[in-house]
């Protein structure tokens, strides 16, 4: 007797490595240690209310996220208590001082580059511009501030979030699996009478990946910021560039499959009354689309898979797919050409839809994917080198040192050999 897992169990198992399942666990958990610690070191009374609430906003989903957020958080509290004890000593509350108040909070909180937390410089100005005795609620609140920023810290340092490039890698598979699936979709409506209706339907079918696109890219910043600072991760520049890459190959395939279809939508207003194809172009071009679909998830998995192994067979394959889709757009680049002076209406159309599927070849060739890596690690480290010169600086002079104390050895390495020969 096989054991049945509930289905509700199964998709609560399913949903825990969610980002927003673990972002709510993880806050809940850091704003409760915020509040204890608060009460332990600054007292009950009044409650320390604030020290859980800046936790909550601390701790984020990655490491990099969260130590970037807190210090702004800091930084907006601490600006705001600074105001208000300046207008409490000065104007106190009036309707007028509140007015002038938020209005240098929020200037305040572009001065000092905030962010997000703009408001909270306000908020926090208020609140204590409200109370009789600002200056001590003023210092009670930057100690409630530092404590809960440093208990979310010191929680995202010592419980380090997930990595969240796998997730990323899913999520690009999927949508590379959609894509394929358009173009078998594709294929197989060649071969008789397409309606108008559906060429359209699969038009906005193709819109719809615009929208995936954009979640796959969510997906992909927060993975790319969860391996940053991370101490669990060994290559996560070359992990981040990888897929980066990866998505923007296939986000430009996506804009190139849309206008395929607005192609094949156009070929079928022109005719309602006949199939797109004769029945030996519509074959070959069937089987060119699912070369086009092969071709598509075995670069998916290349870009996705971290194992060599399967990197490598999966670079076999999409070789061999792209290789095969070549020869097919070949036959039916021929086909056609016999077709059109036969029969030449629409003869534009069918050197669109060559030049799309040329396209789509060309963006997923191996070599151009290498040659994209290389210039994305150039552009990296020029970017490094400008934004930290002296540290740049100081690398090269312990290359020189290194390449001459090697130099050094070597000569004396050669010496040593010719004493000994000579002896």
């Amino acid at each position: 007797m096989h054991d049945v897992v509930p289905e509700p169990v199964a998709e609560l198992a399913k949903r825990r490595r969610e980002p927003v399942v673990v972002q709510t666990v993880r806050s809940a958990t850091g704003a409760t240690i915020a509040y204890a610690a608060a009460v332990w070191l600054l007292g009950s009374k009044p409650p320390p209310l604030l020290a859980p609430l800046t936790a909550l906003l601390v701790v984020q989903v990655t490491l990099y996220a969260t130590l970037t957020s807190g210090v702004r958080r800091v930084n907006a509290v601490v600006a705001g208590v600074l105001i208000a004890v300046g207008f409490s000593a000065w104007v106190g509350l009036t309707w007028w001082s509140l007015g002038l108040l938020i209005i240098s909070a929020l200037v305040t909180g572009h001065l000092v580059r905030v962010g997000e937390f703009v408001p909270e410089v306000a908020i926090s100005a208020m609140l204590v511009l409200g109370v009789t005795h600002a200056t001590d609620l003023a210092l009670t609140r930057v100690l409630e501030t530092l404590v809960g920023a440093g208990v979310g810290l010191l929680f995202n340092i010592v419980f380090v979030p997930p990595v969240w490039v796998e997730d990323a890698g899913e999520s690009i598979e999927d949508l590379a699996k959609r894509m394929s699936a358009l173009l078998l979709e594709l294929g197989e409506e060649l071969g008789g009478h397409t309606p108008v209706e559906e060429a359209t339907a699969r038009v906005e079918e193709a819109r719809r990946l615009d929208h995936d696109i954009s979640e796959v890219d969510e997906a992909l910043t927060r993975a790319e910021e969860s391996v940053r600072f991370n101490p669990r991760v060994k290559e996560g520049l070359l992990s981040r560039i990888v897929l980066r890459t990866g998505l923007d190959t296939l986000e430009i395939c996506a804009v190139i499959l849309r206008v395929t279809t607005r192609s094949l939508a156009d070929l079928a207003r022109a005719r309602t009354e006949e199939a797109l194809f004769p029945p030996d172009v519509s074959a070959a071009l069937r089987e060119l689309f699912i070369n086009m679909a092969g071709a598509v998830q075995s670069f998916s998995v290349l870009i996705t898979d971290q194992v060599s192994a399967n990197a490598e067979d999966a670079e076999t394959f999409l070789l061999t797919e792209l290789s095969a889709a070549r020869m097919s757009r070949e036959h039916v680049a021929r086909l056609l050409l016999e077709k059109v002076q036969e029969h030449p209406r629409q003869w534009q159309l069918h050197g669109a839809l060559l030049a799309e599927v040329d396209r789509f070849l060309d963006e997923l060739d191996v070599e151009k994917r290498s040659t994209r890596l290389a210039e994305e690690l150039d552009r990296y480290s020029r970017e490094q080198r400008a934004r930290h010169p002296r540290l740049d600086k100081a690398k090269r002079r312990v290359r020189r040192y290194r390449r001459r104390r090697g130099g050094g050895q070597s000569r004396r390495q050669a010496l040593t050999k010719q004493d000994v020969d000579a002896a």
